[in-house]
């Protein structure tokens, strides 16, 4: 008898009331700010928040006026910190700001004519990661599909009031079951549920199981599933209170949840300069489209890149044995359908938009809102018919 060959993969998500989570929120909401008055404008904001306090910092070039406090407040009460109960609140927070403009040596590799190279060139150096699988609709690794949607359907019932006593924060956790590479079952479910004190545990845990889980997961949960909520008792005391919150701490969550690797560098806060965001944009934009062509089941793409250079230094790509023509060919296919180059990227993905607070929480992939411009497929009819499939 053959065995069965048995993977548990697990993903986490957490809530757009996460303390990072508000932080990225928040340095993109002032991005977006800038891009409305300058699509021009260049952004490296960096925020923290902790009991009673925001902070922003960072560089930006723009001929906007942003009012930070402004900003700051509406992510804030648009997440739910309304009440002074939570020990953070969008009326009362304190908000400390230190802005100040770009680097001209950054700008000059950068700006179109100046520098040593009069392309626009990179805003950064560094590698970036796009990968797309077919074990979706979305196009996603599964485990992070429905960790998203968990984080996502907790914020739904606390902010339609199905279960009124819970508050912002918040996290899932699930663990997949692979057999023979192929998705079967949920073994793990961890939700970590920010409530008030007013609820009793034992209704919590079977409200969550009932609201959150179940509608969410469905028939990949069955009667050997463990599950785990608010393992440690209780979770009254969350938000930035609890946990301090920085920009840029989810890398994974905002990614493929740890199925792939990890260029390294976050994106929010970030213009599209900076390819830390727009490579990792178009890497996706690529993968997908070449799992969408039918040329590979899975795709990863690694593009690099050097400051102030235009073209990247390398392109890489790995189908993991799913590859149905060569892999040579495949790049040879993305290379002579996609430009790489910054400027190239900004313009034919249309980035230069107030679009990016939407990506800061639940994910920057996978997701169907038609801004998100690298989800689209349109290159995959022209690469499969290029591939002769």
């Amino acid at each position: 008898m053959t065995q069965k060959n048995i993977r548990l993969v697990t993903s986490e998500s957490v809530t757009e009331g996460h303390p990072d989570k508000v932080c990225d929120q928040i340095s993109d909401g002032i991005y977006d700010e800038m891009l409305k008055q300058d699509p021009d404008s260049r952004s490296a904001v960096e925020s923290f928040c902790t009991t009673g306090l925001v902070v922003v910092g960072g560089e930006v070039t723009t001929k906007g006026y942003i009012n930070i406090d402004k900003v700051v407040r509406k992510v804030l009460r648009d997440i739910g910190y309304d009440k002074q109960e939570y020990g953070f609140c969008c009326d009362d927070v304190g908000i400390l700001s230190s802005i100040h403009e770009q680097s001209p040596d950054i700008a000059q590799g950068v700006n179109e004519g100046a520098g040593e190279h009069k392309e626009q060139g990179a805003g950064d150096q560094g590698l970036m990661i796009g990968y797309a699988i077919n074990e979706t609709k979305e196009l996603m690794p599964l485990p992070i599909v429905l960790a998203h949607k968990l984080t996502r359907q907790l914020a739904k019932v606390r902010k339609e009031g199905t279960l009124s006593y819970l508050r912002p924060d918040g996290k899932s956790q699930v663990t997949v079951e692979y057999e023979d590479g192929k998705a079967i079952r949920v073994e793990t479910v961890v939700i970590a549920a920010h409530h008030s004190d007013k609820v009793e545990m034992e209704t919590l845990r079977a409200d969550i199981k009932e609201k959150v889980i179940k509608p969410i997961l469905g028939d990949l949960i069955d009667d050997k599933t463990k599950f785990f909520i608010n393992s440690t008792g209780k979770f009254v005391f969350g938000g930035p209170p609890a946990d301090t919150g920085l920009t840029g701490r989810k890398i994974i969550v905002d990614t493929y949840g740890g199925a792939v690797a990890h260029g390294g560098g976050c994106f929010s806060g970030k213009d599209v300069t900076k390819v830390d965001r727009s490579g990792a944009y178009m890497a996706r934009y690529v993968a997908k489209n070449v799992v969408a062509a039918g040329l590979a089941d899975r795709c990863q793409v690694q593009v690099a890149y050097a400051i102030g250079v235009a073209e990247p230094v390398g392109i890489y790509i790995d189908t993991f044995g799913t590859n149905k023509i060569e892999e040579d060919k495949i790049l040879e296919l993305i290379k002579n359908n996609f430009d790489f180059r910054p400027k190239a990227i900004i313009d034919n993905l249309n980035l230069k938009r107030p679009i990016y607070r939407k990506t800061a929480s639940y994910g920057h992939f996978g997701g169907e809102d038609a801004d998100f411009t690298w989800e689209k497929t349109d290159k995959a009819e022209e690469l499969r018919k290029q591939a002769g499939l």
